[in-house]
């Protein structure tokens, strides 16, 4: 005999996009939306009380039940699933609902008489009552087969059998005791001894037995003329269903209860069978849905008390986790999702663990901003800002965004500034050199830049700084001898720029090329600049991390006390020159 396995008294649903997981006392529905984020609905189920623990009418009551919530929560994960759909509202969905069971009860009840009907009509003999039930079983069954066989081609109900496996699959892993992970999950039967495509194959067997005893009950108390007329009898069959679904569910429970072994195996194994139609291997993140949906159960089970959660509420955790997952495909830093969490929400890093849930208005707008990073557009230009030297800096796809590399640039400046000198920044860019100069030091700051896009958001920047902006094609338009010059210029080989990430090539290419061999610029620079430097000015130059030997031997043409800076990585970052030779 094999080991009993636990028995856990949750069992489920497939839903569009989706699967729905219940306990005695919960439910709770998880489906995929188009961004791909599982949401989440939980609802308390109202006890059934006395009746729960009456054998048949338990069976009806439950099988009343899952009709109307089972068709409920179909229609609600379409809402999920599909968004941008017009779906139907309360009173469309409650007609949609009786069609549905109008047209399950004319193909498995009506048909299979009419057909009995016609087999007698055709060969022109009386099947016997006891017979006709059994034809007509037979019939309600192969109907049922070939309507499985037919509706399991379509792809968006295939799509849902491979959640209902997904289902049955968690459960089976819960019950084995396995952890619930995917890997686990997917090592598991996609079928289940308490699925209701077994459930539907014993209503149809029951109703052979059932329908065969009625005929005989009929018989003995002289109205037998009642199962011979064929709309009576199918008016009997009708009346019969919550007796059979409430037998099937008593024989679906007891079978579900015995332990493994072959003579239990022969009663479950046709409706196991039939679970082949229903059931398809699920993908991971299908598994995914159907773990989310079973542990929210058990946890709002084990904590009555926890507020619920409905369709269009985003827990915070859950959201970030997503975000970051998604983040995972581009060059995002991890702690973007919580930049990004934290501008649509207006409030700082460390109160994002204590904020409620956000709302539809502002998951919209979250998922806005983070599929733009996915199609490449880097994080400071969404948000309209950036940080840097301690500074908030606007910028947008003008400007090349402030990296923190930069800010070794600002360190050796600021070490050769004295008070009162005059200063340039030379292709300023954003501002956010000649703005970090400007409140760290008593200088007079200029910055120039030869783009009308960049010198409007520099300015912007700069407005509150006392800092003059230049348009000028590096030194050309400039009159002006100063004390210190400091550039950024682009450095990027022309043959390297368009290998560069989504999120560098939004940036202005003017602010990377830097010609067939990165040093056009530097040369345009050090030609220019001893004419705009005192006597013993300095230029500070940001450099690319192979660049130090060559753009210091550029210097040594013209300038003297040439030395290169390493980073904070330890890569060659900055160099520095003198207008003329110092002892």
């Amino acid at each position: 005999m094999k080991e009993k396995q636990k028995c856990v008294a949750i069992g489920g649903q497939a839903l569009i996009e989706g699967v729905m997981m219940q306990s005695r006392t919960t439910q709770a529905m998880a489906v995929r939306n188009p961004d791909g984020y599982v949401e989440v609905k939980v609802k308390k189920l109202k006890s059934i009380g006395f009746w729960a623990k009456v054998p048949i009418v338990r069976g009806c009551i439950s099988f009343v039940r899952s009709l109307i919530s089972g068709t409920k929560t179909v229609y609600e994960s379409a809402e999920v699933a599909f968004p941008e759909e017009d779906t139907p509202g309360s009173v469309a969905m409650g007609i949609s609902g009786v069609i549905g069971v109008l047209f399950a009860i004319a193909l498995f009840f009506v048909l299979p008489s009419l057909a009995v009907n016609g087999i007698e009509a055709l060969f022109k003999v009386d099947i016997d009552a006891y017979l006709v039930s059994l034809i007509e079983g037979g019939i309600r069954i192969l109907i049922f087969i070939v309507y499985l066989l037919l509706v399991s081609r379509m792809k968006d109900i295939r799509r849902t059998f491979m959640y209902h496996g997904a289902e049955h699959r968690t459960i089976n892993c819960f019950e084995k005791g396995m952890d619930l992970t995917v890997d686990n999950v997917q090592k598991c039967s996609t079928r289940h001894n308490r699925c209701g495509t077994t459930f539907l194959f014993f209503v149809m067997v029951m109703s052979i037995l059932i329908i065969a005893l009625s005929t005989l009950i009929f018989s003995l108390c002289g109205i037998g003329w009642v199962m011979e007329d064929k709309w009576l009898r199918i008016a009997v069959r009708l009346g019969l269903l919550p007796i059979i679904a409430g037998f099937s569910f008593e024989l679906l429970q007891g079978l579900a209860k015995l332990p493994d072994n072959w003579f239990v195996d022969i009663f479950r194994a046709p409706g196991l069978a039939l679970q082949r139609l229903t059931t398809y291997p699920p993908e991971s993140d299908m598994a995914e849905v159907a773990i989310l949906a079973f542990n929210t159960v058990r946890t709002y089970d084990a904590n009555p008390d926890k507020p619920l959660i409905v369709f269009g509420q985003y827990e915070v955790g859950a959201l970030r986790k997503f975000i970051t997952q998604k983040l995972s495909e581009t060059d995002a830093d991890e702690a973007e999702a919580d930049w990004i969490l934290c501008h649509v929400l207006k409030i700082k890093r460390a109160e994002l663990a204590l904020r409620e849930p956000l709302n539809k208005e502002e998951y919209k707008a979250v998922m806005e901003i983070v599929n733009k990073r996915i199609d490449g557009t880097p994080l400071d230009y969404i948000l309209g800002e950036s940080e840097f030297y301690g500074l908030k800096i606007k910028v947008n796809e003008n400007v090349l965004i402030p990296r923190l590399d930069t800010e070794v640039v600002v360190e050796h400046a600021l070490k050769n500034i004295k008070s009162g000198d005059k200063v340039l920044d030379l292709m300023t860019g954003s501002g956010c050199i000649a703005k970090a100069i400007a409140n760290n030091s008593t200088a007079q700051v200029f910055a120039s830049d030869i783009s009308d896009g960049a010198i409007e958001v520099a300015k912007s920047n700069l407005k509150s700084d006392n800092v003059l902006v230049l348009k000028s094609d590096v030194l050309e338009n400039v009159d002006d001898v100063f004390d210190v010059i400091v550039s950024n210029p682009p450095y990027i080989k022309t043959e390297v720029v368009d290998t560069l990430t989504k999120e560098v090539l939004a940036q202005p290419r003017l602010a990377l090329d830097g010609g067939a061999d990165g040093l056009d610029v530097y040369r345009k620079i050090i030609n220019q600049a001893p004419a705009h430097l005192s006597d013993e000015g300095t230029l500070v130059l940001e450099i690319g991390y192979d660049q130090g030997v060559e753009v210091a031997d550029l210097l040594l043409e013209k300038f003297s006390f040439v030395r290169v800076h390493k980073d904070l990585n330890g890569n060659n970052r900055v160099v520095i020159a003198k207008n003329k030779k110092v002892n």
